[in-house]
C-alpha cells in the first residue's frame, strides 16, 4: 500500500507568522501550571490507581510518540517543522492523514499526561488554554498560509483530514 505523495509548493509565499507561538505558549501554559500548583494547590480529583495511572501517562507517551513521528514525516518531506516558517511541501502522509495538526494535538497529550504524573490539575487546564491560544496564534494563521501557498490542493485535504481529532 503506498502512501499519497505530498504536494510541491507552486510558488513561495509569505510564512504564516513572525513569531514561533506554538512552543511559546507551550513553555508559557507549563510555567503557569507549576507556579499556580505552587500558589494555590487543588487537590487531584481524579482516581489514584493503577489503571487511572496508566491511562494518563499512556496518553502522555503517546503524546511523545505521535510528536516524534509528526517531526521525522515533515523532516522526511523535506519541510519545516517550525510554525512561524513557510511550508515547502504539503504533507499529506504519516499522522498528517487524518490530523492536520499532529504536532499540537501531540502537546496537549504531554500536558496531560504532566497532569497525571504530577497529580497537578492545573496541567489540565494549561491544555485547554494550549489548545484555545494555539487555535488562534498559529492553527488559522497556519492554515490561510496553507491555503494561499497550495489552492485546491490544500482545500482538498482539509476535507478530508480534522484540525484536532
Amino acid at each position: 500500500m503506498s502512501e499519497p505523495e505530498s504536494a510541491t509548493a507552486p510558488a513561495p509565499a509569505a510564512p504564516p507568522s513572525r513569531v514561533p507561538w506554538p512552543p511559546i505558549v507551550l513553555l508559557a501554559v507549563i510555567a503557569a501550571a507549576v507556579v499556580l500548583a505552587r500558589l494555590y494547590p487543588l487537590a487531584w480529583p481524579g482516581l489514584d490507581d493503577l489503571s487511572a495511572r496508566i491511562v494518563g501517562l499512556s496518553i502522555g507517551a503517546g503524546g511523545i510518540i505521535l510528536a516524534g513521528w509528526a517531526g521525522w514525516t515533515l523532516h522526511r518531506a523535506g519541510t519545516t517543522i517550525r510554525p512561524h516558517r513557510a511550508a515547502d511541501v504539503l504533507v499529506t502522509t504519516g499522522p498528517f492523514a487524518r490530523l492536520r495538526n499532529p504536532i499540537y494535538v501531540a502537546d496537549v497529550m504531554l500536558l496531560l499526561g504532566a497532569a497525571e504524573l504530577t497529580k497537578n490539575i492545573w496541567f489540565v487546564l494549561a491544555a485547554a488554554l494550549f489548545g484555545l491560544l494555539v487555535n488562534f496564534l498559529a492553527i488559522l494563521p497556519e492554515e490561510r498560509h496553507l491555503e494561499a501557498r497550495f489552492g485546491d490542493v490544500y482545500r482538498d485535504y482539509k476535507s478530508r483530514s480534522r484540525r484536532w481529532l
